[in-house]
């Protein structure tokens, strides 16, 4: 697999994961700060989106070392997702979300957190997703890719 076809292969995953991700809380209703349907949405948005770019890519990851190929696509598309959390973190719109969001999931009505204790958090919360959307696109990208067989052109 060409380090072009990679980089495809990662954007296409990233943007469909990320766009799935949108409609998906839309569709759950949870704009707001719901932990569950957020990461019910992340769960299926990775898994549907690997299992789509794993597909549409297959031929080109079984030109060789199927775990290699899908392992390179993974790590890049977990780089991408982690600057796009951190760019997200870093904007003023969604300090207040992210906050709401810990709040309900650690369920802190009562006392306000520190900036230190928000912050913390968050790091700890956005890795766990990243780690957690590794493993489900892996997942998704082998089955994806096993789902479609080499045609007798490729094979000769």
């Amino acid at each position: 697999m060409k380090f072009s076809d990679v980089i495809v292969a990662t954007v296409s995953l990233v943007l469909f994961g990320l766009l799935l991700n949108g409609f998906l809380l839309v569709a759950f209703g949870s704009l707001s700060a719901s932990s569950t349907s957020d990461t019910l949405a992340s769960i299926i948005s990775f898994l549907v989106a690997s299992l789509v770019v794993g597909y549409v890519f297959a031929l080109k990851i079984q030109d060789e070392s199927r775990t290699k190929a899908i392992g390179v696509i993974v790590v890049l598309s977990a780089f991408a997702l982690l600057i796009f959390i951190t760019i997200w973190i870093a904007t003023p719109f969604a300090y207040p979300w992210e906050q709401d969001f810990l709040n309900s999931m650690f369920n802190r009505t009562t006392s306000s957190w520190s900036h230190y204790d928000l912050n913390a958090y968050a790091a700890l919360a956005k890795s766990i997703e990243v780690i957690m959307g590794m493993v489900i696109s892996f997942i998704g990208l082998y089955i994806g890719s096993m789902f479609r067989k080499p045609s007798a052109k490729t094979k000769e």
